[in-house]
């Protein structure tokens, strides 16, 4: 994943539109060191979509927008490693956050339900 992805990620899960982003983005001035002039609308979406690369030196400016640390940008722990995680990501963090209420018991079985569906999953693909 590279860091335009998490920044998407993160867009997303900020519940954000990628106008509004470069929206906030733009209005904090981020100056380019090459140019000395703020980016252009087309260039913030160029970084979002790919087609240029992110500057260095907008990268406080992304971690304010986004109201995150600067090294989040590029913590690219297993959450982030999946296409199924990169999409469900926000609904495995409110499963996991719920976990605390539910009785011992059930955690087992939840456990051993989770491994069964890892076997046919990996069934599936023998």
């Amino acid at each position: 994943m590279q860091v335009r992805d998490k920044i998407n990620y993160m867009i997303e899960e900020k519940n954000m539109s990628k106008t509004d982003f470069a929206e906030k983005l733009l209005a904090l001035e981020p100056k380019l060191n090459s140019t000395g002039k703020l980016p252009s609308l087309s260039t913030v979406y160029g970084y979002l979509n790919g087609r240029r690369e992110i500057k260095i030196e907008l990268i406080p400016y992304i971690a304010e927008v986004l109201d995150i640390k600067e090294q989040e940008l590029f913590e690219f722990d297993i959450e982030y490693a999946t296409e199924f995680n990169y999409v469900m990501s926000k609904e495995v963090r409110e499963i996991i956050s719920l976990l605390q209420f539910v009785p011992a018991a059930k955690i087992i079985e939840l456990k051993d339900n989770l491994t069964k569906f890892k076997e046919l999953a990996s069934e599936d693909l023998v």
